[in-house]
């Protein structure tokens, strides 16, 4: 009787690669990924071998299969590689998921137990800046913001941290349409009063409310961007001055312009530039 040997399973006959050759593959195609983004104008076959470190030949075998993929795009007429549609919309989808209050949550509670004060997160909706998150101070006197409660964009931290890096049409429209209220006998309510403010913001990274919203609160705030280094919400640190003098108002600000920094990066944002910052100066 004849015994028949059963084949060992694996990996099946003619394969050319190993898994590890799979993902050395893969690991040099994003790299090509990596530097045709920082080249917005595009790239040449000699440049991106010399960028990922590979022979003209396997980058340009690998060149050919992130194109086929749709990946990537090569201008006819200059030869030049750039980064094609499907990466954008890849890259795309990150930004609709994201969920920049749910990133900056725990940053608030450490706000909270760095700074001992009620620490918040708002946006900008319709010429208002809009609570929608909070980190409660444990002290027996505390600032506390009803989730959803409205305030003037400049009689408020997170207000003015966001109106600082609008452009400037933006902030005309605002001011046109919203007007500046007095809240308070501190309230910038004047729009020469208020650039200066807001000149000053952009300088020091972070806006303070020396009782411009309530009388003997003092906040000071700082902006997240998004991808365009637009203001995309803020966070702040306020409490009773008693606790907040003005002696206490840079320290803070150091704590919170880092925070906002750190979620702007988690998020996929950006901080401004030298040069944007000049511009708005």
């Amino acid at each position: 009787m004849t015994e028949t040997r059963r084949k060992p399973v694996g990996r099946p006959a003619g394969s050319g690669k190993s898994s590890s050759g799979h993902s050395q593959s893969l690991v040099r195609g994003l790299n090509i990924l990596e530097g045709l983004a920082a080249a917005p104008s595009g790239l040449g076959l000699s440049d991106i071998a010399q960028i990922v470190g590979l022979a003209p030949s396997t980058t340009h075998r690998l060149l050919q299969a992130l194109h086929k993929q749709g990946f990537i795009i090569q201008d006819a007429d200059l030869g030049l590689w750039k980064i094609g549609v499907k990466t954008f919309q890849i890259g795309n989808t990150f930004l609709e998921a994201r969920d920049f209050v749910a990133t900056a949550r725990p940053f608030l509670r450490q706000l909270t137990q760095d700074s001992g004060e009620t620490a918040n997160l708002g946006i900008r909706d319709d010429g208002m800046a809009v609570f929608l998150a909070q980190s409660e101070s444990s002290q027996m006197m505390r600032m506390i913001t009803r989730l959803g409660s409205r305030a003037p964009l400049h009689a408020s931290g997170v207000g003015k941290a966001l109106l600082a890096w609008l452009p400037d049409r933006e902030v005309e429209r605002i001011l046109q349409s919203r007007g500046l209220n007095r809240v308070t006998e501190n309230t910038l309510d004047t729009p020469s009063r208020l650039r200066e403010g807001l000149a000053e913001i952009r300088r020091q990274g972070y806006a303070c409310d020396r009782e411009e919203h309530a009388i003997g609160l003092h906040c000071v705030a700082a902006s997240i961007h998004d991808e365009h280094a637009n203001p995309l919400a803020a966070i702040s640190v306020s409490g009773p001055v008693a606790r907040i003098p003005e002696s206490r108002l840079a320290e803070l600000g150091g704590l919170v312009s880092r925070a906002a920094r750190e979620i702007t990066l988690q998020i996929g944002g950006r901080l401004p530039t030298l040069e944007e910052i000049a511009k708005r100066a």
